[in-house]
């Protein structure tokens, strides 16, 4: 069973940080202006005990582009903390594009060379793009028969997105809000200008 510590603030000092995940975690460490060595310790003290107890931990920061060079150093310091057999930390980073271009600096080339795994989520076509609007207004509980974006307007929404699932996300919502405020049913290309 893993324990995940999600880090959403990651523009945060290094002792902020690691304050944030050992928060996350529920790592006991000294409140009062505890320093980047006492936070390690405490979480290396709460690593070790979760692995005693069966337990893997997962340390999820997101937005990673938005970490300063001293914080990710801090981050390739705590894959160190391991048993003689295993890592007792799996971190995952998700970032925009931006993320590669700060692990390809030479200051950070032991943080990428550790890295094991990577995944980019591409632009979405526009039938994903249909697809993602559709379960995105089926979560928000509005039934398929009611979608207020007809596949016209979808395929102008996947064109200036550029297939970008934030992008779409903006214009479909600031759609939404002038749906609203012109008291219709569907969005039309005017509703999409303004949007």
């Amino acid at each position: 069973k893993p324990d995940i510590a999600m880090v959403f603030n990651p523009m945060a000092a290094v002792p902020e940080m690691l304050a944030m995940i050992c928060d996350e975690l529920g790592a006991d460490y000294p409140k009062d202006s505890p320093s980047v060595k006492a936070l390690t310790d405490a979480l290396h003290h709460y690593l070790l005990e979760n692995h005693r107890r069966g337990h893997s931990t997962v340390l999820l920061i997101d937005e990673a582009q938005l970490l300063p060079p001293e914080s990710l150093e801090q981050i390739r310091l705590l894959t160190n903390l391991e048993t003689d057999t295993q890592k007792l930390l799996q971190i995952i980073l998700v970032g925009q594009p931006e993320l590669n271009t700060l692990l390809a600096q030479p200051r950070l080339r032991q943080l990428a060379q550790r890295i094991t795994a990577r995944f980019h989520l591409n632009p979405l076509t526009y039938h994903e793009t249909q697809a993602y609007i559709g379960h995105r207004l089926q979560v928000a509980g509005l039934s398929a028969d009611r979608n207020p974006f007809s596949p016209q307007v979808i395929r102008k929404i996947h064109k200036l997105s550029g297939g970008i699932p934030r992008r779409i996300n903006i214009l479909c919502e600031r759609a939404l809000v002038g749906l609203y405020g012109h008291n219709k049913t569907r969005v039309d290309g005017n509703i999409l200008r303004m949007a």
